[in-house]
């Protein structure tokens, strides 16, 4: 039985630090990183998380600390690395939409391995959650992952993982086999058409879920952009239809979702009766611009779904 007192949700990976053409041409600065926007989203709704990582020594890693503390993740698991930059990255705008370049390569969290695993921590923790990014940055970045699974494991720790294929990162058959591996340990597993699409050649929601049911996972949630997402387990299958709001910006509404969902997990609530609070909540995520601000709170998401009962 875990100590209700302790940590719920622990992530690993990479956080980055933005910086977002204006267009005065001057660029603001924010911050980013799948995993680091999961936690953030969870201790928004009321979930104790923390955050494994390694940041650089220099005013970008101090900045994402100053973020983690001032949202309540608990950071003893980031270490700074005093030799290594933090991975930033750009967004400029363009007729054809965002673009994003980034400089992560040789970067304090690509160095992470094994060895920066917080085992205590993960053990006493409800839910380990990474992704594929996690795995892709380097080599010893997924053995990182890899231990982090295997700890949780032994402690009976939930394990929860999010495809977030990037083929800037690793080419796709690399991709596929590492995905795979962390698939057949997956508790809860989240993907989308566009990463199964570029993975494995399908689009088809039900025959994705299918998929990585086969592989191990025990619950898995499509995205699907505004149309919702398709829940799957051994007893079935069902879509949410998105909720339709004027959207702004849908940056990190996957991991909005995801935080949500993991925060209800953590408050005992069952995954399929989670799935309708972190579709809303991944909604609101979106009236706002960035990865970060426009993550709502618990009374936003409740006021949400009950005026949408309505």
């Amino acid at each position: 039985m875990k100590d209700t007192a302790s940590i719920g949700i622990v992530a690993l990976g990479e956080p980055l630090y933005e910086l977002n053409q204006q267009a005065d041409g001057r660029f603001l600065g924010g911050f980013g990183g799948d995993t680091s926007n999961v936690v953030i989203a969870a201790a928004r709704l009321g979930a104790r998380t923390a955050y494994a990582s390694r940041v650089g020594g220099d005013i970008f890693g101090d900045a994402l600390r100053g973020l983690w503390e001032q949202e309540g993740v608990n950071v003893t698991a980031v270490k700074a690395d005093k030799d290594a930059p933090t991975g930033l990255y750009f967004v400029t705008h363009h007729p054809e939409g965002h673009r994003f370049t980034y400089r992560r390569k040789g970067s304090a969290a690509s160095l992470m391995g094994p060895q920066d695993v917080p085992e205590a921590l993960i053990a006493s923790a409800k839910i380990l959650h990474v992704s594929g990014i996690s795995q892709a940055i380097s080599s010893s970045a997924a053995e990182a992952v890899d231990r982090a699974i295997a700890v949780a494991e032994t402690a009976q720790t939930l394990v929860s993982f999010d495809t977030n294929f990037r083929p800037a990162l690793w080419d796709a058959g690399t991709a596929r086999t590492a995905i795979q591996r962390a698939t057949s340990h997956a508790t809860i597993l989240k993907t989308s058409i566009d990463d199964s699409r570029a993975l494995f050649g399908d689009d088809d929601p039900a025959s994705i879920a299918a998929r990585f049911l086969g592989l191990g996972a025990k619950t898995v949630l499509v995205t699907l952009g505004a149309d919702g997402v398709l829940a799957a387990d051994a007893k079935g299958q069902q879509v949410l239809k998105g909720h339709r709001v004027t959207a702004v910006d849908a940056t990190g509404a996957g991991d909005a979702f995801t935080g949500a969902l993991l925060a209800e997990v953590c408050r005992g609530i069952p995954v399929a009766k989670a799935v309708p609070f972190a579709n809303a909540a991944a909604a609101l995520s979106t009236l706002g611009y960035g990865a970060i601000a426009p993550l709502p709170k618990r009374a936003e998401v409740e006021r949400f779904l009950s005026s949408a009962a309505h």
